[in-house]
């Protein structure tokens, strides 16, 4: 599938670039939006706009996908729209606050005590 080939090259340039608690989250059935949201860290401002820059230079020159980037000049929280993988990458006080992944991921389900 395409998307997946997409969420995989994600996931490994932030990998490469050192992104920090990389969470992949499969959001077919859950939402029409896109098929994979990707989130991740980085220890300070600058660092999520790098990561940020070269993984949008990477989608493009490797699939040919112009993203769309929102938060860029303040690199506190950058969303990258490519289509079908929405990748959020933060500050980490500023993850912890919006905690996406809570909203997002499968609630654990409590086990009923007899």
């Amino acid at each position: 599938m395409a998307s997946d080939s997409l969420a995989e090259l994600v996931r490994n340039s932030l990998e490469d670039d050192k992104a920090e608690d990389v969470v992949s989250i499969d959001l077919r059935g859950k939402s029409d939006l896109a098929d994979h949201m990707v989130i991740a860290s980085g220890r300070s401002t600058r660092q999520v706009v790098s990561i940020c820059e070269k993984l949008v230079e990477r989608i493009k020159h490797q699939l040919g996908i112009i993203s769309r980037v929102e938060g860029k000049n303040h690199g506190d929280w950058v969303l990258i729209d490519a289509g079908d993988v929405i990748v959020h990458v933060f500050r980490p006080e500023v993850r912890e606050f919006y905690q996406l992944e809570k909203m997002w991921m499968p609630a654990a389900r409590d086990i009923p005590v007899d």
